[in-house]
C-alpha cells in the first residue's frame, strides 16, 4: 500500500498519462493482483527444488530511448559473463548461456522491448515475469515504466524487481515497494550541483527549463529547480513538448529572451532533434548560457550531436575521463561485447550493470536460498538491500527506500582529441553522498515533481552546494 501521509498531489502525479493512463494502470494491477496468487508461488516452488534462477531483462527497443537496448542488456550480460556466461551472437539481445554465480545457475528466460511508456513498459514485464516465469527483473529503462513496475511489484511479492535506469522519483520514494530495488539515482539526484554551477561559475540569475513532458524530465528539472532557486536564482518558464516530438519550433519559441540560461532536459533521439533546431533559430550554441542534464555527456549522443555541444557543461552519473583503476577494470568487463566499450561512460550501461552486479553481490551472499527465494522476506532480498556497490565512479549503497545514494559529477563537454570527431569529457567537480531527499526538499509529504512543482524558493541550500569536490583527473 501506499503510505497514508502521501500527498495527494504525489498521487495525482502518478496518474501516468492522464485519464486513459489510469484506467489502464488500474486495470493491469487489478488483473496482475488477480493473478499474483498462481504466478509467485510456482515460481517460489520451482527455485525451492533446485532449479535455475529465471532472471528477465527489460529495456527500450523503441521510441526516444530504442538506441540503448544493446547498451543496457549489454551492460547487465557484461556482468554475468564474469560468472561463465557465453554470449550467444555479438548482440546482447542474442542471449547468454552459461551463467553460474555463488553455486546458483542462471537462464535469462526473455527480454522486455518496451518504448518509454507506462503501458509497454507494464506489460512487457507482466510478459516476463507471468509468462516466461521470470523469478527476477532487471528493468526497466524509463520513468514512467520505473513508476508503472515499481507499483506492479507490490502485485507480484514473490519476485525480485531490479530497476534497470529508470530515474522517475516516485518509483522509490513514493511506491516503497518492499521487492523493488534501484541501484542508480533518481533524475533529481544526477542534477546534484548543477544549480550551484549555475548561479556562483556561470552567474545565472534567471533561467528557463525545457523538458520533454513526462515524469522523468519532471524529476531532472527539480533537481535543478531546487538547487539553483534555493541558492537565489528565478525560474522564468517550464516548458513541456510530449515525448517524441519532431518539431520543436513552437516550444523554442516560448522560451524567454530576457533569460541568463537554458537548463535542457529533453533526451534520447529528441534531444539531438531539439539542439539541432534550436541553432537553426538561435544560431550556435552559447555554452555559458545552455546546459544539459544526464543526456547531455551520453557517448551515443555526443557522436550523434558532436562538437556544437562543446564548451557546455552538464551533469551526470559518470566521469568519463576517470582512468582509475576502478574505471580500468570496469572497460575490461563490459569487453565482453566490444560494442560497449565506446559506451563505458554511458549512464544506461552502467545502471543495467550496477543492477546485475547488485545481484550477483546478493547471490555469492546467499549460497542457500531457502524455501522462499525471491522477493518479500525472502534471503535473496535481504542481502540486495545490504549490497554496497564498489563502482567505476564511486560506492553506491542503498537507503531505507532501496534507492540508491552515490557521487555525482559536474563535467564539460570538450573538443575532439586525436582525431577523432567526437567530443570528449572533462570532470570539473564531484558531488558526493546525494541522497534521494535531496538535503531535505523531497519526502513522500512535499509535491511529486510535475510541471509546476517544486515551486521556485530560496531557502538553505542542499548540504552540497560551495562543498564540491573540484576535479582533476590526470590525462592516461
Amino acid at each position: 500500500m501506499t503510505n497514508s501521509t502521501e500527498n495527494p498531489l504525489r498521487k495525482r502525479r502518478r496518474a501516468l498519462g492522464g485519464l486513459a493512463g489510469v484506467l489502464f494502470l488500474a486495470l493491469a494491477l487489478a488483473v496482475a493482483a488477480a493473478t499474483a496468487s498462481s504466478a509467485s508461488p510456482t515460481a517460489q516452488a520451482t527455485a525451492a527444488a533446485g532449479s535455475t534462477i529465471r532472471v528477465g531483462i527489460e529495456s527500450d527497443c523503441q521510441g526516444s530511448f530504442g538506441a540503448f537496448y544493446q547498451d543496457d542488456i549489454g551492460g547487465a550480460e557484461a556482468v554475468f559473463a564474469q560468472y561463465g556466461g557465453k554470449p550467444k551472437g555479438s548482440l546482447p539481445s542474442a542471449g547468454m548461456t552459461g551463467i553460474k554465480i555463488g553455486g546458483h545457475p542462471i537462464q535469462i528466460v526473455g527480454y522486455g522491448c518496451a518504448d518509454s511508456t507506462a503501458a509497454k513498459g507494464l506489460s512487457e514485464a507482466r510478459r516476463l515475469v507471468e509468462q516466461d516465469h521470470a523469478q527476477v527483473l532487471i528493468g526497466p529503462l524509463s520513468g514512467d515504466e520505473g513508476i508503472a513496475v515499481a507499483e506492479y511489484s507490490k502485485t507480484q511479492p514473490g519476485v525480485t524487481f531490479i530497476n534497470g535506469i529508470a530515474g522517475a522519483q516516485q518509483a522509490t520514494l513514493d511506491v516503497r515497494s518492499p521487492n523493488f530495488f534501484r541501484y542508480n539515482p533518481d533524475g533529481a539526484m544526477w542534477n546534484a550541483g548543477l544549480g550551484d554551477y549555475a548561479y556562483n561559475t556561470l552567474h545565472w540569475r534567471t533561467a528557463a527549463t525545457i523538458g520533454d513532458d513526462y515524469d522523468f524530465p519532471y524529476t531532472s528539472v527539480a533537481g535543478f529547480v531546487a538547487e539553483f532557486c534555493a541558492i537565489g536564482g528565478n525560474i522564468s518558464a517550464r516548458i513541456w513538448p510530449p515525448l517524441g516530438t519532431t518539431d520543436y519550433s513552437s516550444y523554442i519559441a516560448q522560451i524567454p529572451k530576457n533569460i541568463d540560461g537554458l537548463f535542457v532536459s529533453v533526451g534520447g533521439s529528441g534531444l539531438v532533434t531539439f539542439l539541432k533546431q534550436y541553432q537553426q533559430v538561435n544560431g550556435p550554441l552559447n555554452t555559458k548560457k545552455i546546459m544539459g542534464n544526464t543526456f547531455w555527456p551520453d557517448p551515443t549522443l555526443l557522436k550523434a550531436i558532436g562538437t556544437p555541444m562543446v564548451g557546455a557543461v552538464a551533469a551526470n552519473g559518470t566521469a568519463a575521463d576517470d582512468n582509475s583503476a576502478a574505471t580500468k577494470q570496469y572497460t575490461k568487463v563490459l569487453a565482453a561485447y566490444p560494442s560497449l566499450v565506446p559506451n563505458a561512460a554511458s549512464v544506461f550501461v552502467l545502471g543495467y550493470w550496477s543492477a546485475a552486479q547488485a545481484l550477483a553481490q546478493a547471490l555469492k551472499a546467499t549460497p542457500s536460498l531457502g524455501s522462499h527465494p525471491f522477493g518479500v522476506g525472502s534471503k535473496l532480498d535481504a542481502a540486495l538491500s545490504k549490497v554496497v556497490l564498489n563502482g567505476p565512479y564511486g560506492k553506491i549503497s542503498l537507503d531505507n527506500n532501496r534507492q540508491a545514494i552515490f557521487d555525482n559529477w559536474v563535467v564539460q563537454i570538450t573538443a575532439p582529441s586525436g582525431g577523432s570527431s567526437v567530443p570528449g569529457i572533462r570532470t570539473i567537480e564531484e558531488v558526493p553522498n546525494v541522497n534521494q531527499t535531496f538535503g531535505g526538499f523531497f519526502s513522500p509529504t512535499t509535491p511529486a515533481p510535475s510541471r509546476t512543482q517544486p515551486a521556485c524558493v530560496k531557502k538553505t541550500p542542499p548540504p552540497w552546494v560551495g562543498h564540491e569536490i573540484k576535479v582533476h583527473f590526470p590525462k592516461a
